[in-house]
C-alpha cells in the first residue's frame, strides 16, 4: 500500500466502524499487536486492517472495504495453519475469532458451529449429549481451516473426516452475497468447500452430523526408548494394518517434555467403541515390550483431543513437510528414524498419521478432497524457540522429507502444503478434481480474490 493511501483507509476504517459489530484495528490501535499473531510464531506479518468480525454482515463489509481499497485478503479462524496464510502483509485480515456460537440439536444429532470455535469448544458442547464428529487431534485447532482443507481426527476410521460430516457451510461470497451450500442447495458449492479450502469465499457457520462417541472411552499413549524405535514403528504397521474402524493410531518421534532430551518412540491412540471393546483392541499395544510412558486406559474423549495440546504450544516457530505414503516399509521406517536422529530441536517430531476405514471408503469424486487411499500421512513438523535456530530447523525438515521421497506415492494431504513447494503441488493434492474446482473457482470467485490459500486458480 502506497503512503498517501494510508490515510484514506484509516478515514473508510473509522466510518465502517460506525455500524461493525466487531473490532476494526490499525497498527498501533489497542489490540493490534495481539489480534496479528497466529499459532506459528515463525510468521510475522503486519496487516493493514484486522477485522474481527461477529457475523456475516461484518464479513460482507469486511470483503468490501477490501475489494474498494485493494486491499489482499487473508482469512483467520483457529490461526493454526503453518504455513501463514490466515495473515498477510499490508492487507485486511478477516479475524473469525470472536465468532463463537455453537448450538447443538441432541435429537437430530447435528451442530451448527461459528467459524471462530476450537475444536476443544466444539467437543465441550457436544460432549454434554454423548456426541461428538470428527475433528482435530489438537484441540486449539479451529473447526473452519481443518474441516475445509480435510479434517484428520481419532474418529476418521468409524465416520470419515471432518468434512465428510458436513452437512451445509453459510458462507460470504467476494460479491458480499451470502450462500448456502448443502445437498439441496448450491449443489456443486457444497461439493467443492468440502475439501477446497478457503477458495470460495468466507465461511461463517458449519452445520455438522454427529454420532453418539464417549464421554467414556479407550485410549491414551505409550511411549518406549528412542532404542526400540524401530521396533515400535514396527509394531504400529502391525495393529494399524488390522485396526478396525473405530480405532484410530498415529505413530511419533519424539523427545520427552521434561527437558532431559530424551528421544522417544511413542504410539498414541484412540477407541471410540464400546470402552471394554477398546480396551482389549489397544491391549497389544499396552503389552509391548517396556514403555517409560504407559496412559493407554479408560478417558474421556475431550480428554483424548486435548492429550497432545501441550506438544504443540502457540507461538513456537514451525516449519513442517508432508507426504503420503501408501505402505510403511522397513527401509521406510529405518530412514525415519535415522532422520528423527539427527533433529537440532527436542520439541520437534516425526509422526505418521494412519488413513483407513470409513475415510477411505469414500469415492475420489464424491467430494473435492481427493486422498481416499488407506495408507500414512508422513509429517516432518519441525518445531522450536529461538529464531536463532530457524535455519538449521528448516533444514533438517527438508533433509527429513527428501530422504523420504523414494517411498512416497501420490497424493498430499492439503492442509499440510506449505508455501515453499515446487511445482504446483495443489494440483497434485486435487488429482482428478483439480479442472472440476478451476471451473467452480471461476463461477464463485472469478477474480481469485480468495487466493490467500492452498490456491486453486479459476479457469480462464
Amino acid at each position: 500500500m502506497r503512503g498517501g493511501e494510508v490515510p484514506l483507509l484509516a478515514a473508510a476504517t473509522a466510518e465502517l466502524g460506525k455500524s461493525f459489530a466487531g473490532q476494526l484495528l490499525l497498527p498501533g490501535d489497542a489490540g493490534y499487536e495481539e489480534a496479528r499473531r497466529i499459532h506459528n510464531g515463525l510468521i510475522d506479518k503486519r496487516p493493514a486492517v484486522i477485522a474481527r468480525c461477529r457475523g456475516l454482515v461484518d464479513i460482507a463489509d469486511a470483503i468490501a472495504l477490501a475489494r474498494k481499497h485493494k486491499l489482499e485478503i487473508a482469512v483467520r479462524g483457529g490461526g493454526h495453519n503453518v504455513a501463514g496464510r490466515a495473515t498477510v502483509d499490508r492487507g485486511l485480515m478477516i479475524d473469525l475469532s470472536l465468532m463463537k456460537g455453537i448450538h447443538v440439536d441432541p435429537k437430530q444429532r447435528t451442530a451448527r458451529a461459528q467459524s471462530g470455535v476450537t475444536w476443544g469448544e466444539f467437543n465441550r458442547e457436544t460432549q454434554l449429549y454423548g456426541l461428538a464428529t470428527t475433528g482435530g487431534v489438537v484441540s486449539t485447532t479451529g473447526i473452519a481451516g481443518l474441516t475445509l482443507g480435510g479434517g484428520l481426527g481419532w474418529l476418521m476410521g468409524k465416520y470419515g473426516l471432518a468434512l465428510d460430516n458436513l452437512a451445509s457451510v453459510e458462507l460470504v461470497a467476494a460479491d458480499g452475497r451470502v450462500l448456502r451450500a448443502s445437498e439441496d442447495e448450491n449443489s456443486d458449492l457444497y461439493w467443492a468447500v468440502r475439501g477446497g479450502g478457503g477458495n470460495f469465499g468466507v465461511a461463517g457457520s458449519f452445520e455438522y452430523r454427529l454420532h453418539p462417541v464417549g464421554p467414556t472411552i479407550a485410549g491414551g499413549l505409550v511411549c518406549h526408548d528412542f532404542s526400540s524405535a524401530r521396533d515400535v514403528l514396527q509394531l504400529f504397521r502391525e495393529v494399524s494394518a488390522t485396526a478396525p474402524d473405530d480405532m484410530s493410531v498415529v505413530a511419533a518421534l519424539l523427545t520427552a517434555p521434561d527437558g532431559s532430551g530424551t528421544k522417544l518412540a511413542a504410539i498414541a491412540a484412540g477407541h471410540c467403541g464400546p470402552p471394554a471393546v477398546g480396551e482389549a483392541a489397544l491391549q497389544s499395544l499396552k503389552s509391548f515390550g517396556q514403555p517409560v510412558v504407559n496412559t493407554i486406559g479408560r478417558l474421556s474423549y475431550c480428554d483424548l483431543n486435548t492429550m497432545l495440546d501441550a506438544g504443540y504450544p502457540r507461538g513456537a516457530l514451525n516449519y513442517w513437510k508432508s507426504h503420503f505414503l501408501r505402505e510403511l516399509s522397513d527401509s521406510a521406517i529405518d530412514t525415519m528414524v535415522e532422520a528423527y536422529a539427527a533433529t537440532p530441536s527436542p520439541m520437534s517430531n516425526i509422526i505418521l498419521e494412519h488413513f483407513h476405514g470409513a475415510a477411505t471408503r469414500i469415492g475420489i469424486g464424491d467430494t473435492a478432497f481427493a486422498l481416499r487411499s488407506t495408507g500414512y500421512n508422513y509429517l516432518v513438523l519441525s518445531q522450536w524457540r529461538d529464531h536463532a535456530d530457524s535455519e538449521r530447523c528448516i533444514a533438517w525438515a527438508r533433509q527429513s522429507y527428501a530422504a523420504m521421497q523414494p517411498f512416497v506415492a501420490s497424493g498430499r494431504y492439503v492442509n499440510y502444503l506449505d508455501e515453499d513447494e515446487p511445482g504446483d503441488p495443489t494440483a497434485a493434492a486435487y488429482g482428478p478434481n483439480y479442472q472440476r474446482l478451476r471451473e467452480l473457482k471461476a463461477k464463485y470467485d472469478p477474480e481469485n480474490v480468495f487466493h490467500l490459500n492452498q490456491n486453486i486458480r479459476p479457469l480462464s
